[in-house]
């Protein structure tokens, strides 16, 4: 029996989790999970790098322990964010991508090249976090003067294993860097906003190897294995592991919800970038999707109105609720308000709507309007794509959401095909599997 360990890291949590083939089946064993979460240093938000190494670090100990023999590793986590360095000198603080430092750089990037012209190169959805719009950021701040790389967070974290620094192709797409042609780095766009073309090195395949452990690192976790790239975007890796009859639509249903497609080459054409559509690497293809803001409007609400009711109660009560607002879920006042309610409140109140009432309301509310916002995207996506789908697959944490898949299936009179399983990992293990 072979043995493989997936590091998926989340905005919220991290999970070990131990992957071996038995009767043609990939089964699983979580070794280890931790909470993660920005760290806000004096109004800025950040990740706390030497924390999250830390906990990789232990989880790997752990595996070790269980499993004395493990083929690989490969880590995934969330995308656009990185850790900038001059040599092997971390240049600190590694951002998240909430925090607001973006609102100036958004402008002076659009001033020198307008986003449709921008969309049309890369096929890059808008959002505020995108990494071109954090990179001249730090322009501007001059942290970019002594930088001579940048690795993204997955990246980063297998470079503290191992010692070896490389660029993942999934992982770049999330940029808004990479050119939708080429499929490599887009340097003349990077010499037209004057970001140091030194940053920008080789893109590596999934299944690439990276290195073998540093021995700091295997004194530490006492053994020793291959680091491999995995589609180290979670979602990217969640996508490979869909199982599906055909080519349909899928979900990837955590903090946010990616909503797109498999095609064989980008699509950058206005109407896609009207509809706020993506194009993102996959495993040998194009994932054409959205970034809709998901489960974060749930967390955020539990957190503030019920952080001690389970997730399966909270939507037993919001079934039971008839308040049926609906707002718009990636309206930017929700990215990261001191209160959710709050936000919620004050979208109602600025276009004279009626505003919850109770606890449940609020969740009710944040339910409906998930859904609503899947149904225009997918007839947005149906448009573009010149294809209809009669299904849509929902893994991540919120397949497990019945109520939430219900009110989906509903709403966008789609056949929901709910599979709660530990998609992320198994994407990552299968890319680690198929290297043997």
């Amino acid at each position: 029996m072979k043995y493989y360990l997936a590091i998926d890291i989340g905005a919220s949590s991290g999970r070990h989790i131990i992957g071996y083939e038995k009767d043609g089946e990939i089964l699983t064993d979580e070794v280890y999970r931790f909470e993660n979460g920005m760290d806000n240093d004096n109004g800025r938000l950040i990740w706390n790098s030497e924390r999250l190494y830390r906990e990789v670090v232990e989880g790997i100990r752990l595996a070790f322990l269980k499993y004395p023999v493990i083929e690989s590793l490969s880590v995934d986590t969330w995308g656009v964010d990185y850790m900038l360095f001059n040599g092997d000198e971390e240049i600190l603080p590694m951002y998240a991508y909430r925090d607001s430092r973006t609102d100036e750089s958004i402008k002076k990037v659009h001033e020198i090249i307008d986003f449709e012209k921008l969309y049309s190169r890369t096929g890059t959805q808008f959002n505020t976090f995108n990494t071109i719009y954090q990179l001249y950021s730090d322009k501007l701040a001059g942290r970019l003067e002594g930088a001579t790389d940048f690795l993204m967070v997955p990246e980063y974290l297998m470079y503290r294993l191992t010692g070896v620094k490389k660029k993942e192709f999934t992982e770049a797409t999330t940029t808004g860097l990479v050119n939708a042609k080429t499929l490599s780095f887009d340097l003349e766009l990077c010499e037209i906003l004057g970001l140091p073309k030194r940053l920008f090195s080789e893109l590596c395949q999934p299944g690439s190897f990276v290195g073998r452990l540093k021995k700091e690192v295997r004194d530490i976790v006492n053994g020793d294995l291959d680091v491999v790239f995995c589609p180290t975007h979670d979602t990217a890796s969640a996508v490979e592991a869909i199982d599906m009859d055909e080519n349909s639509p899928y979900i990837s249903s955590g903090t946010w919800s990616l909503l797109g497609v498999k095609t064989k080459l980008p699509i950058t054409d206005m109407a896609s970038c009207k509809a706020d559509y993506s194009n993102e690497g996959g495993v040998g293809y194009n994932r054409y999707q959205k970034n809709i803001t998901g489960m974060w409007l749930v967390q955020s609400l539990r957190k503030e109105l019920c952080p001690d009711t389970s997730y399966g109660e909270i939507a037993e009560n919001a079934e039971k609720s008839e308040f049926c607002g609906i707002f718009d879920v990636n309206d930017r006042s929700f990215a990261a308000p001191i209160s959710m309610k709050g936000a919620i409140d004050e979208y109602f109140k600025e276009r004279n709507m009626p505003t919850p009432k109770t606890v449940w309301d609020y969740f009710n509310s944040a339910y409906i309007s998930l859904a609503h916002c899947y149904k225009e995207s997918i007839a947005a996506l149906e448009i573009n794509t010149g294809e209809t789908y009669p299904k849509i697959y929902i893994v991540g944490g919120g397949a497990k959401n019945g109520y939430l898949n219900r009110l989906t299936e509903k709403i966008t009179r789609k056949k929901v095909v709910a599979l709660p399983i530990e998609a992320t990992a198994i994407g990552n293990l299968k890319t680690q599997m198929k290297r043997r």
